[in-house]
């Protein structure tokens, strides 16, 4: 499954690509076509974006990938949550 979602990634940023240059370089005269091919690269966008962030969290779950550094709070930094303490020398 992860293969296949790899592939759909693979194809869909390809369409994302393809049909963005399509929509962008298309004469202005012709509206319906720079439309459609932007639609589809609005699909080929959101759909490799799915993909990628699918392929991101299965390698985490996996141990694939290292999973980002998140600071867990203390009790302790819970409880005095905004106050801000220092020394100060006078």
């Amino acid at each position: 499954m992860q293969k296949l979602i790899a592939i759909v990634n693979v194809i869909a940023w390809g369409g994302f690509w393809a049909f963005g240059y399509l929509a962008l370089s298309s004469d202005t005269n012709e509206t319906g076509q720079m439309v459609t091919a932007a639609i589809l690269a609005a699909m080929g966008g959101g759909l490799g974006m799915l993909a990628f962030l699918w392929l991101v969290r299965h390698s985490e779950e996996t141990g694939y990938a290292r999973r980002p550094n998140r600071a867990e709070k203390r009790d302790d930094e819970i409880d005095t949550y905004g106050e801000v303490t220092r020394n100060v020398l006078s």
